[in-house]
């Protein structure tokens, strides 16, 4: 007997069908967010699934940008630099605990990371090649200094010691919004992925048996490497002197602001930093670019679980005591 579209058994037979899992795949996802490239890759056992995780990346990396953009006036952040020199201001949980993360680095680095640096670091445009000058910097740098910032944790609000205080979260948000990201694939059952948000980015697992190869960078040849790290379930974060930048004579005026000078900090090129979470990898590979290669390396000695690799000023190459004698070869950095 022939069935009717409407028949009973049939519509049994068609819901099958359409809801049958759809093959096993390695997705990847690109965007521009937070004013850098997002990228995400997974191994999906179920592609819808996959694409769906994938997509969750992304809306975790917008409300991020929403609410920590020093650019969007809506922005819990922009609401913060607006209202704080003059009232105590509300936060929210998250923002809460982002500042009293960056004020125990700062305390941890001696300064050397600090989101108070905003007060310098708005004055410089790297598109237009714009700098402040003497008397700018003089009186940003008077602005500088995270003991100014009031942080009521338990009641969670915050106020400036004084006007013209500004924080900027640029220091660590990527780092922040790559780790919730990567919390939001485990909970949907994904465990091989890789997720970056410019320099800064996370692995989940391994890359379904052997593990993430992570190229750092040669900072003056940026079509070639100084080093290739087989990563698995660990953070990995790159500050460099060449992502945005513009050169004044011999000078590299570059994003890192050291918050003690108001100008681009210039022992290094470039510090990766490995270590288990983004929100840490992050922060202290700002703070020992700011610090250099001694007082960097001692830092991230005395801090547990995490390793470092530096190009100094001269193109020369360093590493923290556990990647010595497991650093891969790699061709060593140029001038």
């Amino acid at each position: 007997m022939l069935l009717s579209s409407t028949h009973p058994i049939q519509r049994r037979f068609d819901f099958a069908r359409r809801t049958q899992v759809a093959p096993a795949a390695w997705l990847v996802r690109e965007d521009a967010i937070m004013g850098t490239a997002i990228r995400v890759e997974l191994w999906a056992e179920d592609r819808h699934a996959g694409e769906a995780a994938a997509a969750a990346v992304m809306d975790e990396m917008h409300r991020v940008d929403r609410a920590m953009s020093p650019h969007k006036p809506n922005s819990e952040l922009c609401r913060i630099n607006r209202e704080a020199a003059r009232r105590s201001v509300p936060l929210s949980e998250e923002m809460t605990r982002l500042i009293a993360r960056a004020i125990d680095f700062s305390r941890l680095s001696g300064g050397a990371f600090d989101i108070t640096y905003a007060a310098a670091g708005q004055l410089y445009d790297y598109r237009k090649q714009v700098r402040p000058d003497a008397a700018a910097l003089q009186a940003a740098r008077s602005l500088i200094g995270w003991q100014q910032l009031e942080l009521d944790a338990q009641g969670r609000t915050l106020r400036f010691a004084r006007e013209g205080v500004r924080i900027d979260l640029g220091g660590f948000a990527k780092g922040h919004a790559v780790d919730n990201a990567v919390a939001l694939l485990a909970k949907r059952g994904i465990k091989h992925a890789h997720v970056s948000a410019g320099g800064d980015s996370r692995v989940l697992g391994d890359r379904r048996g052997r593990p993430w190869s992570i190229a750092i960078r040669d900072p003056r040849r940026l079509a070639e490497v100084v080093a290739v790290l087989p990563l698995e379930d660990v953070s990995i974060s790159t500050s460099g002197d060449y992502e945005r930048y513009f050169d004044a004579g011999a000078e590299r005026v570059h994003h890192v602001i050291d918050p003690a000078t108001g100008n681009s900090a210039s022992g290094v090129r470039s510090v990766t930093i490995l270590a288990a979470d983004g929100l840490t990898s992050e922060a202290l590979s700002k703070a020992v670019f700011v610090m250099g290669v001694t007082e960097g390396l001692a830092l991230v000695e005395r801090h547990g679980g995490v390793d470092a690799v530096i190009v100094d000023a001269q193109g020369a190459l360093h590493a923290s005591s556990n990647l010595l004698h497991g650093l891969p070869a790699a061709a060593p950095a140029r001038q």
